[in-house]
C-alpha cells in the first residue's frame, strides 16, 4: 500500500501528460529550447564589445 501511495502523484501526472501530448497541439520543449539558445547566441555575439589588441593575456 505505501509505494502505491507514494507514487500516485507521478502516475496520475504521467497519465495526464500522455493524454494531453495525443490530443492537443503540444510545441515541441527540445525545439523551441534550441531556437531560444540560437536567437540568444547570435543577439549576444552581435552586442559584444569589440577586444583591445592587449587583452590576449589570460
Amino acid at each position: 500500500m505505501g509505494i502505491i501511495r507514494s507514487s500516485f502523484s507521478f502516475i496520475a501526472g504521467t497519465v495526464c501528460g500522455i493524454y494531453i501530448a495525443q490530443n492537443y497541439k503540444v510545441p515541441n520543449i527540445k525545439k523551441v529550447v534550441y531556437e531560444a539558445l540560437f536567437t540568444a547566441k547570435q543577439v549576444e555575439e552581435k552586442y559584444r564589445k569589440p577586444k583591445k589588441p592587449g587583452d590576449d593575456a589570460v
